[in-house]
């Protein structure tokens, strides 16, 4: 990986999904499978004073992060009710646990199609 911010780590991640697209949702970057459903949003600063993302997650996983490190991970607002997983980028990170809160993100909205293109090219 070769990006040195938090944004620009987060940002290769996501922008490595097949199809995933970037735009600014509610002021803040935002990833996108095509044009929607969203899967991850920046949280810079805009409901606290801290520097975080969010991203949505499935069943059961927020609640197995917030429990695992509730220093690194969190319920955010709005999205929070739905599962999602708000993840501190100010604090020290593990960008392999990043990356797996992302992937999961994008598998937890992506269509089948899209699935099977990020598998086969984790089969290459």
């Amino acid at each position: 990986m070769t990006a040195t911010s938090p944004l620009d780590r987060l940002r290769e991640l996501c922008l490595r999904m097949p199809e995933a697209t970037e735009r600014i949702s509610h002021g803040e970057p935002a990833w996108f499978v095509r044009k929607a459903p969203q899967f991850a949003t920046l949280s810079d600063h805009h409901h606290d004073d801290r520097l975080a993302f969010w991203a949505a997650a499935p069943a059961g996983a927020q609640s197995d992060w917030v429990a695992r490190d509730p220093e690194r991970f969190f319920v955010p607002p709005y999205v929070g009710g739905r599962g999602w997983i708000g993840v501190y980028l100010d604090r020290p990170q593990s960008w392999d646990d990043i990356a797996d809160i992302v992937e999961d993100a994008y598998r937890t909205v992506a269509p089948r199609k899209l699935l099977a293109r990020l598998d086969e090219s984790r089969d290459r």
